[in-house]
């Protein structure tokens, strides 16, 4: 059974800092795509951003500049440090990866419960 695991979300003042982890546990053979999304109250769940495995990125419009996702494929994690938080960025973080596990000859999609953040003004 594969599970994704995030932590890191907090309470943070609007202009700071937070570094979000997400682990990878379980029989994995390899991970394809992983991906920051966030959902704030009423509505919909938006893509943050994307790391391949081989290191390319891609982000949202919100997030370029102040975020960075980065990924530690030893550790099979995901991280996303952001920074000049604003109150806007308040959210849950949900991380996603594309997993091959076990025995499986193909990718599936993993999501982790989400890490609350929340940025005051």
């Amino acid at each position: 059974q594969v599970q994704l695991v995030e932590s890191g979300g907090g309470l943070v003042q609007a202009g700071g800092s937070l570094r979000l982890s997400c682990a990878a546990s379980g029989s994995i053979f390899s991970i394809n795509g992983m991906r920051w999304y966030r959902q704030a109250p009423g509505k919909q769940r938006e893509l943050v951003a994307v790391i391949s495995s081989t290191g390319s990125t891609i982000y949202a419009d919100s997030a370029k500049g102040r975020f960075t996702i980065s990924r530690d494929n030893a550790k099979n994690t995901v991280y996303l440090q952001m920074n000049s938080l604003k109150p806007e960025d308040t959210a849950v973080y949900y991380c996603n990866a594309e997993i091959r596990s076990g025995s499986r000859d193909y990718f599936a999609n993993y999501w982790g419960q989400g890490t609350q953040v929340a940025v005051s003004s």
